[in-house]
């Protein structure tokens, strides 16, 4: 089969596409025919060595697919061949073919399955449930709270915009200016350009009060300046650093206005963590899957594909990543 292949702790860019053997069958796994695998930021740190989890060497990169189910090991309670799926990795997506854990292996309902819009499905083994877990499991958001949403234009700041509209709560949206108009169809109150400071407008938009939860993907700055637009009691959530730099907290402020930071690591729940038992969350991970898509299937979420392109274009595809340019997520066809 075709993959992308890593040997050593590399760049992106410096990644080929190669002939290798199709990845053996394990025990309580399920092999899938790959169709659309998702490109992330992440996934320039994986293969370059620097997050918090590095795979064996060698290793295909890629988390996120949507594809049909070929065969599953004896032991594995999966969907019958032939049935379209999405399902979440260690590694191994960005190849023909992929073998998932039985658990973290969900089907698409019919009316998505044959859809063109069936590759959207990137988004929910990690993006949406990322932001999802973020803002109801730690941040308890409540119908009518306010959300201020970092770097809302991206795969998992879509999804927190989208999710938060899902339960009610109202959104302030950051992002480039070119994604303003999506934003605001998709439910967004008021948004920002991320290229200005935005604590004043933060709190004039919400009549001096402040938001409930800011859902930070950038950190930087960013972060800083997200942690002074929070009301009494509110919660900071960080997701990752797309801006670049891991900000550095001073713990004074949480006390002088009782507000908290949470960080949340979706991997942790799909067992991906050194040491943890990959099945002691399955019941609660695949309730929240079940909920997502209930609400994708009652057109509250609609997940986003920016652009479509074959494997050997893999290096074009994490520019647009990188660059920020896309609405949604960038997908590869293998």
């Amino acid at each position: 089969m075709r993959a992308i292949v890593c040997e050593s702790w590399r760049d992106f860019d410096a990644l080929e596409v190669k002939d290798i053997p199709p990845p053996a069958l394990r025990p309580g796994g399920v092999r899938l025919r790959v169709e659309a695998v998702g490109v992330s930021f992440a996934q320039q740190l994986v293969v370059s060595g620097r997050y918090q989890r590095r795979p064996p060497l060698p290793f295909v990169p890629g988390t996120e697919v949507v594809g049909t189910v070929l065969e599953a090991a004896p032991d594995a309670v999966a969907p019958p061949p032939g049935t379209r799926v999405f399902a979440a990795l260690d590694w191994g997506g960005m190849a023909g073919e992929a073998v998932a854990d039985d658990i973290h292996v969900v089907p698409l309902p019919a009316s998505l399955a044959d859809g063109p819009s069936a590759a959207a499905a990137v988004a929910m083994p990690i993006s949406y449930p990322t932001a999802a877990s973020a803002l109801l499991w730690l941040g308890r958001l409540e119908p009518g709270q306010w959300v201020l949403v970092q770097g809302a234009g991206g795969g998992v700041g879509l999804a927190a915009l989208e999710v938060a509209r899902a339960v009610g709560a109202r959104v302030i949206a950051r992002a480039g200016l070119a994604k303003h108009p999506m934003l605001l169809a998709r439910g967004a109150e008021v948004v920002l350009d991320s290229a200005q400071p935005f604590r004043d407008a933060v709190w004039e938009a919400t009549g001096g009060a402040g938001v409930s939860l800011v859902l930070d993907t950038l950190g930087g700055d960013a972060f800083d300046e997200g942690l002074r637009c929070l009301a009494d009691g509110g919660t900071l959530l960080t997701l990752g650093y797309a801006g670049g730099a891991i900000p550095q907290l001073g713990v004074n402020l949480l006390l002088l206005k009782n507000i908290g930071v949470a960080g949340l690591n979706w991997g942790t729940y799909l067992g991906w963590s050194p040491g943890d038992n990959r099945r002691a969350h399955a019941p609660r991970v695949r309730a929240l899957w079940d909920q997502l898509m209930g609400w994708w299937a009652a057109g509250q979420l609609r997940p986003e594909v920016h652009a479509e392109l074959p494997l050997e274009r893999f290096r074009e595809a994490m520019a647009m990543v990188r660059g920020r340019e896309a609405i949604g997520r960038v997908v590869l066809r293998p």
